[in-house]
Order: C-alpha cells, then structure tokens, then sequence
C-alpha cells in the first residue's frame, strides 16, 4: 500500500539535517570530554542507529502502512527528546577504556553508551524509512534526495554553528529543530486534528526542556582539565569553541602553573606567571606574562627545545605553531630579529593578541614579529622564504601523547614529504628544529628520527647520517635537521649544553654507546641502538623486529602517531596487573574494539529478519535475499569508504581540516542528493538495473582517473586561493557524487514493485554495512594508505553489478 500524495519533503529535509549536525557535534563533545578517538565511535553508534530501526520496521511493515502519519511524527519527536536526554545520560556513565581487561562492569558501560547514543539516530533513521515504505517508487529518489541535501546542508551549518556556539547550548539548539521538524511533519502529513497536535508536540516539548537539568560537560577524570580543576584554587577563567578546538582557560593563584616542558631539572630561575590553555579538556599549553626583563626568560633556555640557538642565532625563523607564544618568547631570549609566526587556530592568537594582550603582552604585535594565520605546509608552498631555523613546536598533551591517545590523529605535519617540504625551505647551514614528547619505551623520538631519515634519502643528499642530530631529556626529545654536515665545533656545542643541563645525548655520528644515556638513565640504550640502526640503513630490519611501530608517516598514511603492533599489546596485556596498560595504544585498540562489536552486532541484526521470514522454499526467494545483503552491503560499505578517503585526499590539498570536512561532506552529500533526485529520470527509458550499471561504471571510472590525476592537480593548483581552492574541491566531487547517489534509490525503487516488504531490511543492511565501513576504512588507510581505501571502495562498487535486488522485482 502507498500513498499518492505529496510526501513530507520539508520536514525530511529538516529532520536529516539535524541528525547529521548532531553526529557532528557528538564527534566534538566526545573529543572534548572523553578522547580523539571517541570519534569514530560515534560515527559507528549513528550508523548502527540506522541499521537497527531497518530491522524493527522489517518486523511490523503492516503497522507502518497504516499508520504513517502518525508514526513518521512521533519519530521525529522522540529523535528531538533523545538527543539531549540519550547524551546526558551517556556522559553521566562512569567508563574507563583501560579498566575493560580486568572489570567486566565497564564492558556493560560501554554497551550501554551504545545503546543511548544510538538510540536518537534509530528514531531518525526510522522516519526516513518509513518514507520509503509509505510512497509509490517513483517519489523515492526524490525522497532520498531530500535526505541526502538535508543531511548536506545540516553538516555545513552546524560546522559553522561551532564557531560561534558553545557545543551544549548548539546541542539543544539541534534538538529544538527536530521539535520544529515534527511541527512542519504534522502540517506536511494528512494526520488530524493538526492544531490540537501541534499545540500537544509545544506542550510535550516544553515541559521536557524544563524539567530536565542544565546541560553540562563532563570531562574525563583522566583529563588533564579534570585533573587540574582538582588542585586547590584552579578555576575557569573563560572559554571558547571552535571545530578546531574546544578553548578553556584556568588560573590558580595558590599553585601556579609551571609549563615549560623539558625544562632541565637543574634550573634555578622561576618561570613566568602563566594562565592555562587546555584544548579539548587536555593540550595543555600556557599563556606567559610578558617579561620587564629578558631576562625573566632565561629558564626557556634550559629546555631541550633551545639547543638549535647555541650551535647558530639565526637571523630568519620559522615558527610552525607559534600557538600562546611561548617559542617566540624563547626567540626572544636569544635576540631573534625576524621571526614569522604560524597558527592554525584564530582564536588562541584572539586570546593572546587582544583579550589578554595585557597579561601576554606584545608577544606577536611587535616589530620583529609578523603573524600568519595558517596551516604550515599552505603557507612554505605559497612562500618561497628561507629560513635559518624552523622550529616546529609541541602541539599535543603529555598525557594522552603517552597512551597513546593521539593514534588515529591524522597529521601531515610529521609525514616523510612534510619534511622534505620544510628542508627545501632551509638556507645553506640553516637548521629544522622539531620537538617531541618522550614516550617510553622509545617510539615516538625513533619515528621522528626515521621519518626524518626518509625524506633526507628522497632529497638524494649526501652523508645523511652527518645531517642529524638528538638530545633528550626526562620528558622531550629535540630531533635537529641540517642543510649541511653538523661540524665538530657543534657538535661541541651540543655536548656542553648538554652536560649543563644533565640531557642526554641521543644521536649524532661522532657519538659513542657509553656518552649517550648519562643523566635520564634508562635500563638499556634504546635511543642509542636504534637511531644508529637508522643511520646505519637498517630501518627496515628495526621496523620489523621492535615492539612497536616505526614505518615513517606519508602524505598517504598520514598516523604519525600510530605505533600499535600486536607483539606488544598482547605482551603488555599479559603485564596488565604489574603496570603494563599504560604500554597499549589506547586509540586504535578503541577503533578496533568498536569495530568489532559494531561488526558483530550488524551481523546478527542483518541476519535476525532472515529467521523471522515466513518460510518459503522457492529458490528466487533465497536468491534475493543474496542479492539485498550483497547490494545494500556493498554500497553501504563503498560510499563511506570513498567519502572518508577522498575527505582525507583533499585535506591535503586544501592544508585545513575543517575546510576540508566542510566542503568535502557537503558536496558529497548535496551531489548525492542531487544524483538520487536525477535517477528516477535515466530509468525512464531504460530498466533501473541499466541505470545502476551506467552510474557505477561512471563512478569507477572517475574514480581511477582521480587516483592518477588527482596528486598532479594538486601540486599544479597549490599555489591558488582556498576559496578557490575550495571551489575546485566542490567541482571535483561532484561528478562523482552524482553517480554514488543513484545505486541506493534505483534498487529501492526496482524493490517498490513486488518485494516491497524487504525495503526496511534493505535499508538497515546498508546502515550496517556503513557501520562497518567507518572503522574499516581508517584500519585499512593506517596499515596500507588512502590509496587502497579508494580502491577497495571501487572494487566493492563494481560487486554491485552481479548483486542488483531487481531481478525478481523487474523485467531487464
């Protein structure tokens, strides 16, 4: 049974814009509260949302036919209750990844979150469907087109919304617009009395928003926010938001804050006053008070991160991350007279250039110091300066850099071809500066070290093992890059910096095994052994037999901080009751778990309505049940497989993350809309299976030609404007996202005509199958690049054309 009058397109619309924004924002309220990797989690929780409420429809198709109207309104309604309820209740669980191997509580508290954080994506997905099941095949492409620009336009403005709203408040901002959908659903749909209704949904809608308490974050405990918020007399000073970050400032003026990492446990001068800068609840980082003296600032120089100034004071630098000032100060000790001064995010220099320009000082307004706004690779491609020394700063937390946290962070500022970039841009001698916190056992320092190795190799430089050299401490590592050999009046120089201020010596060609762990003494010289090994041009030898993972990071496996190895896991899982979980790399372990479960899960859901099908002996019938898994699987697993990995191609082009997510998601979506709204009019004079077979052999095709073409356009348009920039990226997902749009409506449509009963099935086994593809298409991109993700996604495209659900449901 379907209805021939004009479906709820506003409020479909209206309701997917919603339910993406609201994945959005849970990808940043768990990144605040909780961790990086709580992202991905999300994205599987609202996909598994999707796949659960196909199952249920799939169980009462009959109820859903008579009482659309009805039910369509009410979804929308409890999608708008349970977003807030379903969250506040979620964080209000206590959960702690690491105590999974030995508590088994925990391991409900996570099926739990589960269950709450899915729950409001299931109310959505389920009025979605119902569309499907409720109007004639030829309103379907139009209906998911709705759907899909809804979900389009939802992302773009909720990613604007960030800048300007604090996440909780853009929360019930979000769930007042699934109030407003379910009003415009009312007045859309042949449902009466509509006053009376609408009137109830306000008055429900009200009373809920009033008896529920203020919506607050809270952080982690073992966030270093949290933490410090436990100290006597720290307080919260201020706060902002940001995609890029959520900004919280902290004062204590009964124990002060002392950050300067790597500071050498023989300095005997008091650092600045400082105000705390916490990003995303962790990240700390310090806003100083401009010194009366320079030098107040003399304890910056006892850091490992000053080595670079006492080999050579340069006369030009190049500061990637110059953040709350605090390398620019060091800068300023040494007497530096042209500095340029990059960062990423706005908001930290409005904090440090105007509100508390009283307390930071001219730290960035003044004559030696010219300011840029950008991300660091955009900003040496459009440049052609030279620099004497570029210092690339610390741009994570301690603690969460330690467990791990940072695994799945993709960063292309620490691959093989970043490096290669920032020495292209080093004068004759001149000197890259890059420093790192310690991670013990030696990881992080190695791959540095490795990377760096690389890319001196790509440039086709001679003596390499001359060009490099490293101290260390008792927390950071400074790994130095050279245009040129390191002579033996610098090395000198290194040693005695060195020796007065008890760090170790890591690397340098000249060293030997007895001066190289002195002062930080670890139980062997594993920093010692493996750089020499590097040195030595036996990288591939140490890569396969340490306990964790030190393949340099590239441009197309951009994990710099991915080191998991089993080996390790699982001896630091046998360790677990004598302190080795702190060993385990937390972030992937979490994607892995959540993959696992989410997989599981999917598998017994897809597979629960074929027990509950009434039992039918003939052979088409099980033949089509084949082809619905394999159809909706493999589309469902494809699309979010190119999304995720074209997203990551053109972050690269575009040098900005949110730039890139922004207009990637958004063209992705709005092209699909459109391309769904198209399908319906290329099956008019053909059969939907044609039409599905022209759409992905045009998808397969551009996509192949983008893997050639693309990493040449790019190198070619780089120089160009973002906004131009931009504006090519939306171009060139758009033919491609036109052809994804159009498999999913045409098969549902083919099923419209005699198998219209497995459409809620369908539709939860493509919600499935994405669930999957989210955590897969990072496993797959952190072992064997972006590249293969894209590859995988057409190969699994070109399956679709053996699997098409219309067989049965139309002539070819």
């Amino acid at each position: 049974m379907t209805d021939n009058s004009s479906p709820p397109y506003l409020s479909l619309m209206l309701l997917s814009a919603s339910a993406l924004g609201y994945e959005l924002l849970l990808m940043r309220l768990f990144s605040i509260i909780q961790w990086h990797h709580f992202a991905y989690l999300v994205i599987a929780l609202a996909l598994l949302g999707y796949g659960i409420s196909g199952s249920l429809l799939y169980l009462r198709p009959a109820i859903v036919l008579r009482r659309f109207s009805q039910l369509y309104g009410l979804a929308l309604l409890l999608f708008a209750l349970s977003s807030i309820s379903g969250f506040m209740l979620a964080q209000s669980i206590s959960f702690n990844i690491e105590e999974l191997f030995w508590n088994p509580s925990q391991i409900l508290s996570l099926i739990l979150i589960f269950l709450l954080l899915a729950l409001p994506f299931a109310f959505a997905a389920s009025a979605i469907c119902m569309t499907f099941m409720h109007y004639p095949s030829d309103t379907i492409s139009k209906l998911y087109a709705a759907d899909l620009i809804g979900a389009g336009l939802g992302a773009i403005i909720t990613l604007i919304a960030i800048y300007y709203v604090m996440p909780q408040n853009l929360l019930i901002g979000l769930s007042l617009t699934g109030v407003v959908a379910t009003l415009i659903a009312i007045w859309e749909t042949d449902i009466k009395p509509k006053t009376t209704l609408q009137l109830l949904t306000v008055a429900i809608s009200a009373l809920f928003f009033v008896i529920i308490p203020d919506l607050k974050l809270n952080y982690s405990p073992y966030k270093s926010l949290a933490q410090t918020l436990n100290i006597k007399g720290a307080r919260i000073i201020d706060q902002r938001t940001s995609p890029l970050g959520h900004l919280t400032l902290v004062v204590n003026p009964q124990i002060p804050f002392r950050h300067a990492p790597g500071l050498s446990l023989l300095n005997t001068v008091e650092p600045l006053e400082q105000i705390g800068l916490f990003v995303d609840g962790d990240n700390l980082s310090a806003i100083t008070r401009y010194p009366q003296r320079r030098e107040e600032l003399s304890y910056l120089d006892q850091t490992t991160s000053a080595l670079a100034y006492h080999l050579k004071t340069p006369d030009k630098l190049l500061v990637i991350g110059s953040g709350t000032g605090s390398d620019l100060l060091q800068a300023h000790y040494h007497r530096v007279e042209s500095i340029d001064a990059l960062e990423l995010n706005p908001q930290i220099i409005a904090l440090v250039n105007q509100d508390y320009r009283s307390f930071a000082g001219p730290v960035y307004d003044n004559p030696f110091t010219q300011l840029h706004i950008k991300e660091a690779r955009d900003y040496l491609l459009e440049s052609q300066q030279q620099y004497d020394l570029i210092k690339l700063s610390l741009t994570e937390g301690a603690s969460a850099s330690s467990s791990g946290l940072y695994a799945l962070n993709e960063s292309y500022l620490y691959t093989r071809e970043a490096m290669q970039l920032y020495l292209s841009r080093l004068r004759p001698e001149g000197i890259l500066s890059i420093t790192r916190w310690i991670k013990l056992p030696p990881r992080d320092s190695l791959k540095l070290f490795a990377t760096a190795h690389q890319a001196l190799q790509a440039m086709r430089l001679d003596n390499i093992e001359k060009r490099l050299l490293m101290i260390r401490n008792w927390q950071t590592s400074t790994l130095l890059i050279k245009n040129g050999l390191f002579t033996n009046r610098e090395l000198e120089k290194s040693e005695q910096f060195c020796r007065t201020r008890l760090f170790d010596q890591a690397y340098h060609h000249q060293l030997k095994a007895e001066q190289s762990n002195r002062y930080n003494l670890l139980s062997e010289a594993n920093f010692y052994r493996a750089t020499r090994q590097i040195a030595s041009g036996e990288l591939e030898n140490l890569i396969d037999n340490y306990k964790f993972e030190l393949r340099p990071a590239t441009d197309d496996r951009p994990y710099f901080n991915h080191f998991f190895k089993w080996q390790s896991f699982i001896e630091a899982l046998k360790l677990r009751g004598s302190g080795g979980m702190p060993l385990i790399e937390w972030g992937y372990v979490v994607l892995l778990l959540s993959l696992g479960i989410t997989g599981l899960l999917s598998g017994l859901l897809i597979l629960l309505p074929l027990l509950l099908m009434p039992k039918n002996p003939s052979p088409s019938n099980s033949n089509l049940s084949g082809s619905v898994i394999g159809y909706f699987g493999a589309i469902g697993l494809a699309f979010l497989l190119i999304e995720i990995g074209t997203i990551q191609k053109f972050q690269l082009f575009l040098h900005h993350p949110i730039y890139a997510i922004a207009a990637s998601l958004t063209a992705f979506l709005c092209f699909s809309g459109l391309g769904s709204y198209l399908s319906e009019r290329l099956s008019q004079n053909q059969s939907y299976k044609q039409s599905t077979a022209k759409a992905i052999l045009a998808l397969c095709v551009i996509g192949l030609g983008y893997m050639l073409i693309l990493p040449v356009l790019f190198d070619a348009l780089t120089h160009l404007p973002v906004a131009i920039k931009i504006a090519i990226t939306i171009l060139l997902i758009a033919p491609m996202a036109i052809c994804m749009g159009m498999p999913f409506p045409l098969a549902i449509a083919a099923m419209k005509r005699n198998r219209a009963d497995q459409i809620p099935w369908a539709w939860g086994i493509n919600g499935y199958a994405s669930v999957i593809s989210a955590g897969l298409s990072t496993v797959i991109a952190i072992q064997y690049g972006f590249k293969t993700v894209l590859l995988c996604a057409i190969l699994l495209y070109l399956t679709t054309l053996m699997t098409f659900p219309g067989n049965a449901a139309e002539p070819d």
